[in-house]
């Protein structure tokens, strides 16, 4: 099982030059992901300084050699699709080929309906589903015409070409987020190259991975490889964790995504935000 690091994309001193420092921190201290949220605004009162995740990912592709780099997740239908085929083939080009694509519907009305986006989540659910394949297709490099029900490009005697294709073939590896007990997401997730679980109603457990890897399993159609990352927290020099990480490789799971954000250390509203204590747990290393 490898090991990654789940960041969030704002906290206070947060800029595309930390982001690029951690991600090569964590390459040296032996991690073998790191991947940045994706949001527009904080989970914080008051002004907290936000970076867009792309180009703070560009910067840690710039700092770094081996580590793989992504988003988790980015919420797809807020995203135009060319714009997305366009960063994630520069991205992957610029790492040599170590992007991880992490998609979902997102939640909450402050990126959603406050901003004029779609505030339906079933129909975000449809604008994903069109949005990948689309993404998928103009991926190849070969003309593509589309005309959905949520997005367009094609015109007369016109299709859109996006060329180079990515580094990585048959493409940028696709992992889809979703809440589980949920069902659309994993029926989604199985048609694509992993799953990023999570729970909302408390911690994740070893019976969580393997009811996910059987729910997996029986929604897949080849045997391509495939990656489940779970969620959890852990401390530096805790003996526990290599048991906890066996169990949930035995039930299944192929990454171990490390969540180093301010709540574990107790952070509040108007308090320091605590990149040092971050900084020491992403040192600490897997």
């Amino acid at each position: 099982m490898r090991h990654g690091l789940s960041v969030p994309c704002f906290g206070t001193g947060l800029d595309a030059a930390l982001v690029a420092d951690w991600a090569l921190a964590a390459e040296a201290a032996g991690w073998d992901g790191f991947f940045l949220w994706d949001h527009l605004f904080a989970f914080a009162a008051g002004p907290v300084d936000v970076v867009d995740p792309w180009i703070a990912l560009t910067a840690a592709a710039c700092a770094t050699e081996r580590i793989r780099l992504g988003i988790l997740v980015t919420p797809l239908p807020r995203r135009r699709p060319l714009m997305v085929a366009r960063q994630s083939v520069t991205l992957d080009r610029l790492s040599r080929g170590r992007l991880v694509l992490g998609v979902g519907i997102g939640g909450g009305p402050f990126e959603w309906d406050y901003c004029g986006e779609e505030a339906d989540a079933l129909l975000r659910g449809d604008m994903l589903d069109e949005h990948l394949e689309r993404l998928e297709r103009l991926w190849t490099g070969e003309p593509v015409r589309h005309e959905g029900r949520h997005y367009r490009v094609a015109g007369p005697d016109w299709s859109a070409v996006c060329y180079p294709p990515p580094l990585q073939q048959p493409r940028i590896p696709v992992w889809v987020g979703g809440t589980w007990p949920g069902s659309r997401p994993f029926r989604r997730a199985a048609r694509w190259d992993g799953v990023v679980p999570m729970r909302l109603d408390g911690t994740w457990d070893v019976a969580d991975t393997a009811a996910v890897a059987a729910r997996i399993a029986s929604l897949r159609t080849t045997d391509a490889p495939y990656d489940l990352a779970v969620p959890g927290e852990t401390e530096g020099g805790d003996l526990a964790r290599l048991e906890r990480y066996a169990q949930h490789g035995d039930a299944g799971a192929t990454w171990w995504v490390e969540a180093v954000h301010p709540w574990r250390y107790g952070w509040v509203d108007n308090a320091p935000w605590p990149l040092a204590a971050m900084r020491e747990r992403i040192e600490a290393g897997p």
